[in-house]
């Protein structure tokens, strides 16, 4: 039993490596009452930014155990299988059906249906790469495992959540809908890759599709992680490609339990792989072609935020403060509240911390392990029971600094304000305008900072946050290379949750820049910078679309950047430009005594790297000028809300 749980915490890593006045206090005294107004929604490319009421807080709300008694003592999974598609490619497919201590099968059972491109033979190690759970089956839901085309077993060239990949979804669900084991109701489950399935699954509205619990699901592909910032992803992105392909190139099960199907399925990964996607689109995307490059319909693709208002079932969304997909995860939240049932949970994790590797510290401060809260989803909107689902906290966010989760009615926080602290010529961070007084930074353009950071850690999913690196949990190695603003002794908490922006003014002495700006929490007992979010935009793509971008109060803080073609301006040397920089969203409190720093520099090698022909020559050996002043008022806008929320 050691050997296979160290296994299958490797797998599973593998598998998942696949978002006035000059005082710095917060009012905590004051209790500000939840907005009024309605709040700005971000856009996406489909629609832009619109207001909306907050969402109705559950009745009762509160988190509380669910455990009950298991109805099955075992299990049962049948030989791997093959679901022929429309088009004549077959999928691999495993069922595991629950058992009583006979072996006898009791069906048919509600389904829970999972869509992986991490191979059906490897889902028996752990449920997070597509195994049945045996909590899940010991409460008599059979779970159903699909290698989409391309991947695993199944026959096909992968396209990464390709138009066809994504006909193959509904075609899987009537499949599974129609066995003589199935009752007809299904639930959609999976984490990353099989979280998207997930989502992608769901708009398609089939009537047996009942509910959904997407754990880390991406929203917006090329903003989440593959472009972040008009920049190219360097890590996440080529490993996880690879690993596909490698698992792909492994249909030994397919092979033995039907050779012709599993021949061609090997024959057709490996020409897929070299001639139609894997090894095409990284070249494409490091050259800097703008059909992957840039944003378009490739990524609207593969973008399921895009149809978010296409779901119309009970949605439960997890995700992670350093999630490859920490951008999206509370969007999706916002995205659906107003149409269906919708939870969202947050905890401090990354990628692979989420689905339990090593471990996501469930249960604490009283809200249950994922499964349990599954179950109790599943058991309410699959099966219809009357359960309480309906009354678990519509958020529950994990707040660093506070190191507990805290529960809320909405995201945004209803109380949140935006608050505007600018920079200012002394390397402080104040609410005042600058004074008279300006000042330059210039810094080193090269792509090189940001190696060792928290950066590294999240965008290889959390695996290289594994070693025991001090720079992962300490900004100050990265700040001796950037350029660091503070706030003074903070003389109250500062409890900060949602999305941020930095207003940076700079210039350079190249034909392209970017700016990499990250937020942290400075404790002046230990000397550390506790790493909180961060943000990365080159200078060719800082146009913003204030139409789809999230304006409160009449403030931006959170820009909507089009990342497209016809977007691109100008870069010109030694003239000023501004960079609206998007922070990925998060909730901390930066305690009394401590400082909010930030901290800029010209690259974050982890998360982003310039596409090779289109930047990435134009930027090297440059000089960035960072300005503050009267003319430049580069500034950070928070997400403040009041202290008061924390003790309600």
């Amino acid at each position: 039993m050691v050997i296979r749980s160290i296994l299958a915490i490797s797998i599973t890593s593998l598998m998942l490596s696949a978002c006035g006045g000059s005082s710095s206090s917060s009012d905590s005294t004051s209790p500000v009452a939840e907005r009024q107004v309605p709040v700005m929604k971000l856009g996406t490319r489909s629609a832009e930014s619109e207001t909306y009421g907050s969402a109705a807080p559950a009745a009762d709300s509160a988190w509380s155990d669910y455990d009950p008694a298991p109805t099955f003592s075992s299990s049962k999974e049948i030989p791997l299988q093959f679901i022929t598609m429309d088009d004549g490619v077959k999928l691999a497919v495993k069922v595991t059906l629950p058992s009583n201590a006979a072996n006898v099968n009791e069906g048919p059972f509600p389904i829970i249906l999972v869509q992986t491109s991490y191979n059906t033979s490897l889902g028996s190690f752990t449920p997070a790469i597509g195994g049945a759970d045996p909590l899940m089956t010991s409460h008599g839901y059979a779970t159903v495992v699909v290698d989409v085309r391309g991947t695993g077993n199944s026959q096909g060239e992968w396209e990464a959540f390709g138009e066809r990949e994504q006909k193959d979804y509904s075609q899987v669900v009537e499949w599974a809908a129609t066995q003589s084991w199935s009752d007809g109701r299904i639930g959609l489950f999976g984490v990353s890759y099989l979280g998207i399935t997930t989502m992608l699954t769901a708009q398609q509205q089939h009537p047996a599709i009942k509910a959904a619990f997407p754990i880390v699901p991406l929203g917006d592909a090329y903003r989440d992680i593959v472009f972040t910032g008009g920049q190219v992803n360097p890590t996440f992105i080529p490993l996880w490609i690879t690993l596909v392909t490698g698992l792909g190139a492994l249909p030994l099960e397919g092979i033995a339990a039907d050779p012709a199907t599993g021949i061609t399925a090997l024959l057709s990964h490996i020409t897929g792989a070299v001639t139609n996607f894997q090894v095409p689109t990284i070249l494409k995307a490091l050259l800097g072609d703008q059909g992957t490059a840039a944003d378009g319909d490739f990524w609207a693709k593969r973008s399921p935020l895009e149809n978010a208002d296409k779901i119309k079932v009970p949605t439960f969304v997890v995700g992670g403060l350093f999630d490859l997909f920490q951008r999206s995860e509370p969007l999706w939240f916002e995205r659906l509240k107003g149409s269906v049932p919708t939870k969202l949970l947050l905890g401090p994790w990354t990628h692979i911390e989420a689905a339990g590797v090593p471990s996501n510290g469930l249960p604490q401060d009283g809200v249950p392990e994922l499964n349990k809260i599954q179950l109790r989803w599943f058991d309410q909107y699959v099966k219809g029971l009357p359960v309480g689902a309906d009354r678990m906290p519509n958020v529950t966010q994990y707040v660093l600094g506070e190191e507990r989760y805290v529960t809320s009615s909405d995201w945004p926080h209803a109380q949140m304000r935006p608050q505007q602290y600018f920079f200012q010529a002394d390397k402080s961070l104040l609410k005042d305008q600058p004074s008279e007084k300006a000042s330059q930074s210039i810094a080193l353009q090269a792509p090189i900072f940001g190696l060792c950071s928290q950066s590294l850690s999240q965008w290889t999913a959390g695996i290289a946050g594994l070693l025991p690196l001090p720079c992962f949990d300490d900004d100050s190695i990265n700040q001796k290379s950037s350029v660091v603003f503070s706030t003074p002794a903070l003389e109250d908490d500062l409890y900060i949750n949602g999305p941020i922006q930095a207003n940076v003014w700079m210039t350079t002495t190249a034909q392209e820049t970017s700016v990499s700006v990250r937020i942290s929490d400075f404790d002046p007992a230990t000397g550390k910078s506790r790493p909180l979010s961060n943000g990365l935009l080159s200078a060719s793509f800082r146009a913003v679309d204030e139409s789809r971008s999230r304006i409160i109060d009449g403030v931006m803080i959170q820009p909507w950047h089009p990342f497209t073609t016809e977007s691109v301006l100008p870069v010109k040397p030694n003239e000023p430009m501004l960079m609206q920089v998007e922070i990925f969203p998060t909730s901390a409190k930066i305690a009394k005594g401590h400082s909010l720093k930030v901290s800029l520099s010209t690259s974050n090698l982890a998360q982003g790297l310039q596409p090779v022909l289109s930047s990435l020559i134009k930027g090297p050996l440059g000089l960035a000028t960072f300005l503050v002043g009267p003319e430049h008022p580069s500034s950070v806008v928070l997400p403040v809300v009041p202290n008061s929320a924390l003790a309600q």
